[in-house]
């Protein structure tokens, strides 16, 4: 796999691609959003920064518009600004909260931005306007939030699952309790907008479906544990490959693993690389033959864990068909 240069000061935390082209952009914690352009033949790759883009507080997630000009990003600062590829460098804000901004979203077909914060609501914006379109409580404080249009699903610290048609965002379409037992960590809906993975601390994933007429379909399996010494992991992102039921998590073990929930298989498992401590997001690109992934330490045991000598990188794996084929066994 290959290093970006150059490496980042402090974690990565968010990882988005541009829909239209093999460009992409990180969130860190040293209050940055980094962009790069990506060459690549195979696993030859070239990266290229092209911008970078400053919040007064760390950055917790980043999207892009759907014509991929546009950058949007939200911060512990507790706004979201929208930067302007190939432009001036300067931002400008288009959301506020009362706690930091933890997801945001670009929803191309209802031309708005999507927020979620700590502080129990997602709010929609017009990035013309200062003052957003609609704003939904949450039980509570939002953790992770995705979409597959018209799905829109908001992960919330007691364990609940926000689920939203977005024909009528202002109000929550059904809550769904996550069939993990610890706290979620990331979320992903499905391509086809029928449900959605869920990622806990406890190294688990949990498959679900909005429609309870198929919910037999639910089913957990566990992800990023060491079986030699009993150890669990956080699961840190959760990425859809295109349009099929294959999956990327990423984990705080520092390992990433593609699987099909439609065949309930694992279907390659990559090797945990020393000094890269743990990899904080993954994701794939919009031709999914690209699978990005950050290696950041995410404190999540604290300052006793941290390794000075790990790095925080984006990394870059070519996707083949043999990483994404069930493998017979030997």
């Amino acid at each position: 796999d290959y290093d970006v240069p150059p490496d980042v000061q402090d974690s990565i935390q968010d990882i988005s691609w541009s829909p239209t082209a093999n460009v992409f952009v990180a969130g860190s914690w040293d209050n940055n959003v980094r962009c790069w352009e990506v060459q690549h033949q195979g696993t030859q790759f070239q990266a290229v920064a092209r911008a970078q883009f400053s919040h007064k507080a760390p950055v917790l997630c980043t999207a892009f518009s759907a014509d991929g000009t546009t950058v949007f990003s939200g911060s512990c600062d507790k706004t979201a600004m929208m930067w302007q590829l190939g432009g001036n460098g300067q931002g400008q804000q288009i959301a506020q909260h009362d706690q930091p901004i933890r997801s945001i979203h670009h929803i191309a077909q209802a031309n708005c931005v999507v927020t979620g914060s700590w502080d129990k609501t997602v709010k929609y914006w017009d990035t013309r306007s200062p003052t957003p379109q609609a704003t939904v409580q949450l039980s509570d404080r939002c953790y992770a939030l995705d979409v597959t249009y018209p799905l829109m699903v908001v992960a919330t610290a007691d364990k609940q699952i926000h689920c939203f048609d977005l024909k009528m965002p202002s109000k929550i379409y059904t809550t769904l309790k996550s069939s993990l037992k610890y706290q979620t960590r990331c979320i992903a809906a499905f391509p086809d907008a029928s449900g959605f993975a869920i990622g806990s601390i406890e190294g688990r994933v949990s498959i679900q479906h909005v429609d309870d007429k198929i919910r037999d379909r639910d089913f957990v399996f566990k992800a990023h544990r060491d079986n030699t010494n009993n150890a669990v992991y956080p699961v840190s992102s959760i990425s859809f490959h295109q349009t099929s039921g294959r999956l990327a998590t990423t984990g705080a073990d520092g390992s990433y693993t593609f699987w099909d929930k439609d065949a309930r298989k694992l279907l390659t498992n990559f090797a945990k690389l020393p000094n890269y401590q743990g990899i904080t997001v993954g994701k794939f690109n919009k031709m999914g033959d690209i699978f990005a992934y950050a290696t950041s330490y995410d404190w999540h045991k604290g300052v006793e864990g941290y390794n000075p000598q790990g790095r925080n990188v984006v990394r870059l794996h070519h996707v083949d068909a043999n990483d994404m084929t069930v493998k017979a066994k030997k």
